[in-house]
């Protein structure tokens, strides 16, 4: 067992709610809206001759974090009551579910609480596949050729191995789509957040008396597929701009005014957990110092890059 600590700085006292939360139960919508981010369904075709098809079909639902973030990851095993957890290289752990029973009650999750990015797609192309195997009609010819057509639209698709060995393939199902999605709870908002959101802090050059300046920024990235989603977090939040690049679109608020009156609320009251927990407070702390105009001072502007320094990747403590 990995040991981090789930403390937070004794001053933060405001952002109580946080630590109670990493000690409580996961919310429902919090879980969906975090495998909106992370979570990964994975359908693999292996040869195997062990089987009649020469095929072995696989289903697995996994979530993969870095391992500063093994107590959120426990957080999850433990709401589903399914699943291991296991260290995947040396920087990364992950929980996995593979077994039809275990499988069940991640789908009855997904089901009473839906996911509302296009990864719902794939989720729904997976529940194929799980009544499939349910019925055991992958041992059969007919059965691997059905998955192997949905397999064709999970994810990225066939590999190149795949479509070498079933190259008369022909989709005869559509791959489903979340079309005009809508933010189902401000829970989902905040498990979303933990796994894809961003807080960060921009020390720039400026025409100001120190030469420098201070900026504070919220993003959330998806891949361009989300483009709709991204719009629907811009409107819930009632603030932001979109951004369009190569294969990405990113929500990103950077008007103090709207990181300080709707962004921070909304987190204090709705928390962010994990790892991101804790630029959230470095933040957090950085608004208030800009807020009562520290910024304008050396003294203060050292303060904030001495916050900065230890934001994000550049985190060397955890505790």
């Amino acid at each position: 067992m990995l040991n981090y600590s789930s403390n937070f700085p004794k001053e933060s006292k405001r952002y109580s709610s946080t630590l109670a939360r990493q000690d409580s139960r996961l919310d429902p919508w919090f879980v969906t809206g975090f495998a909106d981010g992370d979570g990964c369904f994975t359908l693999s075709l292996t040869k195997d001759s062990k089987y009649k098809t020469g095929w072995r079909v696989k289903l697995v639902f996994s979530i993969g974090l870095k391992k500063e973030d093994i107590l959120l990851l426990e957080q999850i095993k433990d709401y589903f009551g399914v699943g291991s957890i296991y260290m995947q290289g040396s920087e990364v752990v992950r929980y996995h579910v593979t077994s039809e029973m275990d499988l069940e009650v991640i789908i009855n999750h997904f089901d009473k609480y839906p996911l509302i990015s296009q990864k719902q797609t794939d989720f729904l192309l997976f529940k194929q596949s799980f009544d499939l195997i349910k019925m055991k009609s992958h041992l059969t010819l007919d059965g691997l050729i059905k998955i192997v057509e949905i397999k064709a639209l999970m994810n990225w698709g066939l590999s190149d191995k795949l479509q070498e060995n079933f190259p008369n393939i022909s989709l005869s199902i559509e791959r489903p789509l979340v079309i005009n999605p809508v933010i189902p709870d401000p829970q989902w908002v905040a498990g979303f957040t933990s796994g894809e959101g961003n807080f960060a802090v921009q020390i720039y050059k400026a025409k100001t008396t120190l030469g420098e300046a201070v900026k504070l920024l919220f993003i959330l990235t998806q891949h361009v597929r989300d483009q709709q989603l991204m719009i629907c977090l811009m409107k819930y939040f009632e603030c932001g701009n979109i951004f369009g690049r190569e294969g990405a679109v990113d929500l990103k608020v950077f008007k103090f005014s709207d990181i300080e009156q709707k962004i921070l609320p909304f987190f204090e009251k709705y928390p962010i957990l994990g790892v991101k927990s804790k630029d959230f407070i470095d933040l957090s702390k950085i608004a208030g110092l800009m807020k009562n105009k520290k910024h304008l001072t050396l003294e203060g502007l050292n303060q904030i890059r001495q916050i900065q320094s230890n934001m994000n990747s550049k985190r060397t403590t955890y505790i």
